[in-house]
């Protein structure tokens, strides 16, 4: 049986959101009649303990494009989209957050950009916030660091309202907590065609955010982390082979030094210090074994440098298709 690739897919990742399910799907619903967009709709469950999974099964009986996955436990929403990543099976892939505050009428626009302008990736920018000034501050400092780092010129890195071409979810890994900087991610496995467009950011409606004060210290840990992985992923050995080889020659030029000096003095039969009393000489062994160190590190990073195969996976306790 032939199968006919729908033009969008919708990913949703969600937590404790059964007050605004029904009106995010009438809305998706809406927009994509009125553009005679053939979709499908994948709300991935990350956990929840209200009625969210509920909702989503009498949704999905209701309309045959609905689509869900439900993990057994919170993953975070690196997890949820990964995994919706891996489901969706759309010319272009749509990603918005399922509180009401990203709006499904800006849809067929991404989808214009995509198709139409080639681009690999589109962004959405909330150039007009409706967030407490508290998190607008902290979210400013994060994507000016991440476009001086990556060299990505996006205002908004962490909006959860993308599109993406098909090749380009199913070329990305998302992990950890890097939903944040997926641009990055996909700059880094060679999707540099990154567009940006201004859409509309609207007051939560219901619930509250499932965010808090620690992702203001997760940020920059994952930015460093995203940086690192980006330049040394796959050749550790630069980075610590270096580091451990330069620290090796200073070590060893001054336990030489050290050395030599003794000799110079017993040539000229004076007596000379003891080299293990000389504070340099401790300096001189530490720096030649956390040299080597380095440079076994680098070395077996440079074996291993594919990351665990298991590291995403997720306990699936139900399935909607």
């Amino acid at each position: 049986m032939e199968y006919n690739q729908p033009n969008i897919s919708v990913v949703i990742p969600l937590l404790n959101e059964a007050e605004s399910l029904p009106e995010l799907h009438a809305w998706i619903k809406r927009v994509m009649d009125a553009n005679s967009f053939s979709y499908e709709l994948w709300f991935i469950d990350d956990g929840s303990t209200d009625d969210s999974w509920k909702v989503i099964e009498s949704l999905h009986k209701q309309d045959s494009n609905v689509k869900a996955i439900k993990f057994r436990r919170n993953y975070g929403k690196s997890g949820a989209l990964n995994v919706g990543f891996e489901a969706a099976m759309g010319e272009v892939i749509i990603t918005m957050d399922a509180d009401l505050q990203d709006s499904p009428d800006e849809i067929p626009e991404l989808y214009r950009m995509i198709k139409e302008e080639s681009l690999d990736l589109v962004s959405g920018w909330k150039k007009k916030r409706y967030d407490p000034i508290t998190k607008t501050i902290p979210t400013k400092l994060y994507n000016w660091a991440t476009r001086k780092m990556s060299g990505i010129y996006l205002h908004d890195f962490n909006c959860g309202l993308k599109a993406y071409r098909h090749d380009v979810i199913k070329a990305i890994e998302v992990y950890g907590e890097m939903h944040r900087y997926i641009p990055v991610i996909a700059k880094w496995a060679g999707f540099k065609k990154i567009g940006e467009k201004i859409v509309q950011h609207q007051e939560r409606k219901y619930g509250t955010t499932k965010f808090g004060i620690m992702r203001f210290i997760n940020g920059p840990l994952d930015l460093l982390s995203i940086s690192f992985v980006s330049k040394f992923g796959k050749k550790p050995m630069h980075l610590f082979g270096l580091i451990g080889t330069a620290m090796f020659i200073v070590g060893f030029f001054l336990a030489a030094y050290l050395g030599l000096e003794k000799l110079y003095y017993l040539s000229l039969k004076i007596k000379a210090p003891l080299v293990t009393d000389q504070p340099f000489f401790y300096i001189a062994m530490t720096t030649m074994i956390m040299g080597v160190q380095l440079f076994i590190g680098g070395f077996m990073g440079e074996m291993m440098s594919r990351n665990a195969p298991d590291r995403n996976l997720y306990l699936e306790s139900k399935r909607l298709s």
